[in-house]
């Protein structure tokens, strides 16, 4: 089963709270090629040594290196001319056409995540399944909400802290919230386990208050913990283990994961209101806009 733009290893966690939005790599599982692993990555590149001319050589070769250096010269004064005049004449074309809604590249290392310039426009509701998925709030409300997370990602800590209680709180029974597990493997290594431990303290009702758990301890999500977190809660931890240590709920977090993909999640957080995406932890504003327009367009 079951972090605006906001991409990206035991503990992995974020230095310090970027833009609002993680990054997913393609398959639940798959890590990203490191620069090791690539052909044109097999060590590290040679260094290239310039030999010194014979001897004998050095006035002829003087002779034919210093007009070889004059075009080599020409040929990149030329290179970064047609470059500046390139981008000259891209940014006067954005600027004719108005501009737009715009995505800045937080340049960095791993980890680096994307910075929402406001909510990701979109061409029309998708349709997102809420699959069988934990949810709070009645099945026939007017609202659905739809959030892909990962347990390890801040900013869905964040939402769940800070901006799911005033949704819930303000819209009563006319919202239904529903969780769906999206653990970005390359950036948080227990990412998929706490997603499975929160499905097997489904099995024993206590959803919701073990989900809260894990974003509460994010720092430590180790099998040991999801356990005490189990027993904590007073759950039949003899059960609850053998869930965890048997890996029966892989399968659930892989098909939330792909249904993800299917509508065209990109990171975490990442949800659906009626089918309308918004993308990152955006703030109470961002999500009342969405709801106030789904009930309008859908009467309630």
């Amino acid at each position: 089963m079951e972090e605006s733009k906001e991409p990206r290893q035991e503990g992995s966690q974020e230095a310090s709270e970027p833009s609002g939005m993680e990054t997913t790599e393609p398959e639940l599982g798959q890590e990203p090629l490191a620069a090791s692993e690539g052909p044109a990555a097999e060590g590290q590149p040679e260094e290239t040594e310039v030999s010194e001319p014979r001897a004998g050589l050095g006035l002829d070769r003087r002779r034919y290196l210093l007009p070889g250096a004059l075009a080599a010269a020409v040929v990149a004064f030329a290179a970064v001319g047609i470059f500046v005049l390139g981008m000259f004449t891209h940014a006067v074309a954005f600027d004719e056409d108005g501009g737009g809604s715009t995505v800045q590249v937080v340049q960095g290392g791993e980890g680096a995540q994307p910075t929402p310039a406001g909510p990701t426009p979109t061409v029309g509701p998708v349709d997102v399944s809420v699959d069988d998925d934990p949810a709070q709030g009645p099945e026939d409300a007017a609202v659905t909400i739809i959030e892909f997370s990962d347990f390890q990602c801040p900013y869905c800590a964040r939402f769940d802290a800070e901006t799911l209680p005033q949704i819930l709180g303000n819209y009563g029974d006319r919202v239904r919230f529903v969780y769906r597990d999206f653990p970005l493997t390359s950036l948080h290594q227990y990412a998929v386990k706490a997603a499975e431990a929160s499905e097997c303290a489904d099995d024993q009702g206590a959803y919701w208050k073990y989900h809260d758990l894990l974003f509460q301890n994010q720092s430590a999500l180790d099998d040991a913990s999801l356990k005490n977190y189990a027993a904590s809660l007073g759950l039949d931890t003899a059960a609850f283990n053998q869930c965890l240590d048997s890996d029966s709920n892989m399968s659930e977090i892989q098909k939330d994961y792909q249904d993800g993909i299917t509508a065209g999640v990109q990171g975490t957080p990442a949800f659906f209101v009626n089918g309308v995406l918004i993308e990152g932890a955006q703030p109470y504003s961002v999500f009342q806009a969405a709801i106030e327009a789904a009930l309008a367009g859908g009467g309630g």
